[in-house]
């Protein structure tokens, strides 16, 4: 018979004082309630596959060794009540509601008695739960090689579509039979507990390239999830069937040092930060100077919020508590991967804010979902090629500042410009649509090219010589954003003509061909030799996303002065 316990009905309670101190509780004894009463297990069944079992729950990837000794003299000192069972795992389930119910101890009700033993112990390896991979302790206390596996797309910590590294190449892995076991050894691989979820049908957005993966069939104790069985063969999968994952964390109570006030809903407000002044802890807010995209991020998952649709810079429409209005926090820069605020560069103890606080602290909304912006680096590399263009054919380009600056002392009726075209294909890959920032009332009319663009800084196309040096940029100034195509059972809803609503749906792609003005990089200036050619999408993190790891495109290219190769394209 399974055991029916909810998580909340399980604990591991620190006994030692060196545990009692520290957050999350790694050791102590195992105790169920059990009709409103916390109690403890005896250890005369308990196995270290029960323990690996908890472990996992509370987000810790494995079990360890421990000093039994110490816990003998503190329990001989106390009375213990015990539970009335004893369990049995068999060390790959996900939740101990899964093991077996074990023996039905001596005594009864609530004077069940142990014998000779004692409370059941649990002591759990950290993995990743005592600081992100910015922190230097990290990485002392879970070092791990170039990781064969990651998780992309997901909103909290701990989640995300998963993805492989395979012959170089990262792919996903397709969900026939993805079940709690083999979803457990991927979140035990990166560092974390079991899993909660496996997820199916690419809930948290589809991946692109190659599927790595299909059919994986696990048991649970591999170290990576490219040791278990598996199909080679991805037939009849498509990205639609890409796999997701949602791990146990360790209860950081990061959540605890955060809030947002003010706003018309939970998911938005002015941040307010808790933290020490003169001894005491306060509430206060965030200096907004350079606040952005990236830092909203991290303030989203840290309240659990999902991710950042929006940064504020300014809050005097949102009320907050005017006993938190001081600036607390300033110079605020995150990287983005960062489980809570604190971890971002900040100034510290010397906060320094020249606007203050109060209705310029910094603030957020958040969103359950994202766009997710990806480059087909495959059409960049296939249809790139140079074109001689005369000049009184670039009058409109000229105007709109899309050549070199040299191009200005080229004669307009014998000069021309050397071009190197590419056509771009962006796809959204997210959960929802991608909008440009601005309201239509911020959109400019361009007479040459007869429509309305609503993004300033949409893409960077840069060449670069190989110490990663710009040689030459492209000068697209601005963008009109619209679902060229889109995939069979999705409805076109952004396109660019009359004024229409800009933006790329959820399974369209926005593409800009080459042969179109602008899309181009003028390399006239440029020698012969091998250059890096990168395109860079939502570059200024205007737009939120999910993922701003895969809006970077990269090819090697080499130039004879007469004709241009392009090879090894690829994202990232």
């Amino acid at each position: 018979q399974n055991m029916n316990i909810q998580v909340e009905d399980i604990r591991i309670r620190a006994i030692l004082a060196t545990y009692r101190k520290r957050v999350p509780v790694t050791e102590g004894y195992v105790e169920v309630k059990d009709e409103g009463t916390w109690k403890q297990i005896c250890d005369k069944h308990w196995t270290m596959k029960n323990s690996r079992v908890v472990c996992g729950m509370f987000g810790f990837p494995s079990e360890r060794k421990y000093n039994t000794n110490v816990y003998k003299m503190f329990a001989s000192r106390r009375k213990q009540h015990y539970w009335a069972y004893s369990m049995d795992c068999s060390g790959n389930e996900a939740h101990i509601s899964s093991c077996k119910l074990g023996n039905h101890l001596s005594g009864t009700g609530k004077n069940s008695s142990c014998d000779s033993g004692m409370p059941a112990v649990v002591s759990c390896v950290p993995g990743r739960a005592f600081a992100p991979s910015s922190h230097s302790g990290f990485r002392k206390a879970f070092r791990q090689e170039q990781p064969l596996v990651r998780l992309k797309g997901g909103a909290n910590t701990g989640e995300g579509r998963v993805e492989v590294l395979k012959n170089g190449e990262w792919g996903t892995v397709c969900d026939d039979n993805w079940n709690l076991v083999s979803a457990s050894v991927v979140c035990r691989e990166l560092g974390f507990g079991s899993a909660k979820e496996a997820i199916t049908g690419a809930r948290l957005g589809q991946g692109m390239g190659p599927i790595h993966l299909n059919e994986i069939d696990c048991t649970g104790f591999e170290k990576s999830v490219t040791d278990c069985k598996f199909n080679t063969e991805s037939q009849g999968c498509n990205h639609e069937e890409d796999a997701a994952v949602r791990c146990n964390v360790p209860a950081m109570g990061f959540q605890n040092q955060l809030r947002l006030s003010g706003g018309r809903n939970p998911y938005e407000g002015r941040v307010e930060v808790l933290a020490e002044r003169n001894g005491t802890l306060r509430w206060g807010t965030v200096c907004s100077h350079n606040w952005g995209t990236v830092e909203a991020m991290v303030v989203c998952r840290q309240l659990g919020l999902g991710f950042a649709s929006h940064a504020f810079q300014e809050t005097w429409y949102w009320h907050g508590d005017v006993s938190a209005d001081d600036v607390v926090m300033s110079g605020v820069k995150c990287s983005g991967t960062e489980m809570s605020l604190s971890h971002c560069r900040h100034d510290g103890a010397h906060v320094s804010c020249p606007r203050g606080g109060g209705r310029f602290g910094a603030g957020v909304s958040c969103s359950e979902t994202a766009p997710d912006l990806v480059l087909n680096a495959e059409l960049v590399e296939q249809t790139a090629y140079l074109e001689d263009r005369p000049m009184f054919l670039l009058q409109c380009a000229l105007e709109e500042n899309c050549l070199a600056s040299s191009a200005h002392n080229t004669s307009l009726t014998s000069g021309y410009r050397r071009l190197l075209r590419f056509s771009s294909q962006i796809h959204n890959n997210g959960q929802s649509d991608f909008r440009p920032k601005n309201g239509r009332h911020a959109w400019v009319w361009h007479d040459c090219h007869r429509h309305y663009h609503s993004m300033e800084v949409f893409t960077h196309y840069d060449l670069l010589n190989l110490n990663g040096t710009k040689v030459a940029e492209g000068h697209k100034a601005s963008f009109c954003l619209e679902d060229t195509e889109c995939e069979a059972d999705v409805q076109k809803q952004y396109e660019c003509a009359n004024f229409g609503e800009q933006g790329i749906t959820v399974g369209c792609w926005d593409v800009y061909r080459h042969d179109i003005d602008c899309q181009w990089i003028d390399i006239t200036d440029v020698p012969p030799g091998d250059y890096l050619f990168q395109v860079v999408i939502n570059p200024n993190y205007e737009v939120a996303e999910s993922d701003y790891s895969n809006n970077i495109m990269k090819c090697r290219s080499r130039y004879d002065g007469q004709r241009i190769w392009m090879y090894n394209c690829h994202i990232g």
